[in-house]
């Protein structure tokens, strides 16, 4: 890896930044000060700025349960940005893996690992989302058949796919789905005559949101959880 890129992911200093702490003699390795900022580091070196070992972060995986009024973009809008939650370093590196709404709360995915990300959003890989919905009218036995047909959504050439429909009262409902087209959940039921009043997602692909963390916290994915997105 080169210098300027290696201090870059180890340290919270841009790349001009690290360019200009590499030429005014701050890069060290052995002892030894690096004054080239496109000098190669191999493996296992040891690599010193102002005298301190530093060392490249690894990519991280972090599931947050996402408050309302919190946005899934990488910059602050009309709404601020749910990254605003994350205590951590570059967070302008981070990717959000499956954005919620405004309004919608619960289990976020978000990384710096971009192939990572694309699995869990792409059409393609079918990655299931579980959704604890409250709706504003009973629903009834006969919505399971239908969800598991398929819901036709107004102005799509193509019903959505086959879905999971759990009744647990009601007017609460899990739904399972495998695909992430707009404002899906909202206008499957707006399609069998309801209204969805809260959504809250539950889990993504086997992760399920830690039981123990309030809207807005935070931890990192254990290797598992991470490992389980293939």
């Amino acid at each position: 890896m080169r210098l300027d890129k290696y201090i870059c992911q180890s340290t919270t200093l841009t790349r001009s930044q690290a360019k200009k702490a590499i030429t005014q003699g701050r890069i060290s390795s052995s002892e030894n000060t690096i004054r080239s900022t496109a000098y190669k580091v191999s493996e296992n070196e040891q690599i010193s700025f102002d005298g301190k070992v530093i060392n490249v972060r690894g990519i991280r995986y972090i599931m947050l349960n996402k408050p309302a009024d919190f946005i899934c973009s990488t910059v602050d809008e009309q709404l601020p940005s749910i990254l605003n939650l994350l205590d951590v370093e570059k967070r302008e590196q981070l990717f959000i893996a499956g954005r919620l709404d405004a309004d919608t709360t619960g289990l976020t995915l978000i990384t710096d690992d971009g192939q990572w990300s694309h699995k869990v959003t792409s059409p393609r890989n079918k990655c299931s989302k579980c959704y604890r919905v409250g709706l504003n009218a009973p629903v009834g036995e006969d919505a399971v058949a239908l969800f598991r047909e398929g819901i036709q959504l107004k102005n799509e050439a193509k019903p959505c796919l086959p879905a999971e429909l759990q009744i647990i009262s009601e007017t609460e409902v899990l739904l399972t789905i495998s695909e992430g087209k707009y404002h899906q959940v909202k206008r499957m039921f707006a399609a069998v005559g309801n209204h969805v009043v809260e959504l809250h997602r539950e889990k993504i692909g086997s992760i399920e949101l830690d039981s123990s963390l309030d809207l807005g916290e935070w931890r990192y994915l254990t290797d598992a959880e991470a490992q389980s997105i293939a």
